[in-house]
């Protein structure tokens, strides 16, 4: 626009110039060098006087530009000078915030460090007493109080006595018993059936739906007492049951699962099995057996203890494959630290990883290759889910949220319950054989408890060739 402006002035002081050498050459009588000379000039004069007010009007311009940029400069030094003004507010009510917080605070560091010294004295309390139970009370010694190695001392003592035999635990169906005693019962309890199957639910977090439940075995003492497994399966190992009592479980948790499924086909249950299972040589029936129930594969997943897995050799790893080709799918649990391979478990067909609740918020001591907020996430990357178990209180759960743990197990959602009787027997108007499940209804003359029946043939069975093994 600037330059159509200048373009037009150029024409017109052109027009002018021409118009005052025409009027002198004709009306005057100048002659043609005489007017063109006069043009000329007056053509310069006026492009002179054009140069000089634009110039003006620019000077004008700049100025009033310059006396913009100083007062928009001046208002910025205002606002800078109101801001450090309030900066200077902010840091003295931060500090005087903070020198309250930490008087504050004070009195409860003192009660920590008092309650942290009270622990550690319990702690040494526990070791004597676990000390004094392992020797017997005639060997039972004090061990001093107070010192820094005694707590060291008790658990030293502890694992050699452990190490030579299990201890046995203040279990009243146990006392009075040596080891081979606690075996031989064990081995009755087995035989005969009175193993008692329980199950606890494990919840999705945070909506703590049950999405699955873990049977678990408790050994019924007839007198009204229930043993934990953790309190016998270590001598159900040393009395190589373990086989026995892992086909009676398969056997239970598949008619529990069929029992589920009638009502909702989204639950899964986990059934423990041992590595001396999966070498045994009652196996081979197990697998004609779930092959059979091959259709709630989905369902039910099989679960091992970290060291078990680790422990697993060429023979156990054909046998997991026979049960991964089936369809069924593995856990892993009893975690003493996240030194895993998860790759290595996929391919194994591991699609559960538990791990303790305080393992994970580091509230136990375990060497880990890996930062347990970051376990869950390694895991989920080859199609592993990790499940917290063992949690106990609500603080724990909003803790492991932040670790991304989508599913939770213990005493905080739900105990271990006993199984229903009817949960063990036949299901009622199920599918004929080849429909839904490939297994053979009961015989109408066959007991209530058909499938407990049923059970102990099978059982007979992978006995008679585990007798022909050894």
């Amino acid at each position: 626009m600037v330059r159509i402006g200048a373009i037009f002035i150029a024409f017109c002081m052109v027009l002018i110039a021409a118009s005052i050498g025409a009027v002198l050459y004709l009306r005057f009588g100048f002659t043609g060098a005489d007017a063109g000379l006069v043009a000329l000039g007056v053509l310069s004069a006026l492009a002179v006087y054009n140069a000089v007010a634009g110039r003006k009007g620019d000077r004008a311009e700049v100025n009033n530009q310059v006396s913009s940029l100083a007062r928009g400069t001046g208002d910025i030094a205002r606002q800078v000078a109101e801001f450090g003004r309030r900066l200077i507010v902010l840091e003295g009510k931060v500090e005087a915030a903070l020198d309250k917080a930490q008087n504050t605070a004070q009195p409860l560091v003192t009660e920590i460090e008092e309650l942290s010294r009270l622990v550690k004295q319990l702690a040494v309390s526990v070791a004597q007493h676990e000390v004094a139970l392992a020797r017997g009370p005639e060997e039972a010694q004090p061990v001093p109080a107070g010192s820094a190695d005694a707590l060291a001392a008790a658990a030293n003592a502890a694992e050699e006595n452990a190490a030579a035999a299990p201890v046995l635990r203040k279990i009243a169906a146990f006392s009075g018993l040596d080891r081979d005693g606690v075996i031989a019962l064990v081995r009755d309890a087995v035989e005969n059936q009175k193993i008692d199957l329980y199950l606890q639910p494990i919840v999705t977090l945070p909506q703590r739906k049950v999405r699955y439940y873990e049977a678990l075995s408790r050994l019924n003492a007839g007198n009204g007492e229930l043993v934990a497994a953790a309190d016998f399966l270590s001598y159900a190992e040393a009395g190589a049951l373990m086989p026995k009592l892992d086909n009676l479980s398969v056997l239970r948790c598949v008619q529990v699962v069929r029992r589920l499924l009638l009502k909702n086909r989204e639950v899964g249950l986990f059934c423990n099995l041992a590595a001396a299972t999966l070498t045994d040589a009652g196996f081979p029936q197990l697998l004609e057996f779930v092959e059979a129930n091959r259709a709630i594969a989905p369902s039910l997943v099989f679960e091992f203890t970290q060291s078990a897995v680790r422990s697993m050799g060429p023979i156990e790893h054909e046998s997991l494959a026979a049960l991964a080709e089936r369809g069924f799918r593995f856990s892993m649990d009893n975690l003493e630290d996240l030194r895993v391979e998860p790759r290595e478990l996929t391919e194994r067909g591991f699609r559960f990883i538990k791990a303790p609740a305080a393992l994970l918020l580091n509230r136990v001591s375990a060497s880990a290759n890996i930062h347990p907020a970051d376990f869950s996430d390694l895991l989920g990357r080859f199609g592993i889910d990790l499940i917290a178990e063992r949690i106990e209180s609500e603080a724990a759960v909003v803790d492991l949220l932040d670790y991304d743990v989508r599913f939770g197990q213990g005493f905080l959602f739900s105990p271990p319950r006993p199984v229903r009787a009817e949960a063990l027997q036949a299901v009622a108007g199920e599918p004929a054989k080849g429909e839904h499940f490939k297994s053979e209804p009961a015989r109408s003359d066959e007991p209530a408890d058909g499938v407990a029946a049923t059970a102990r043939g099978i059982l007979a069975q992978m006995a008679r060739a585990g007798g022909a093994r050894n």
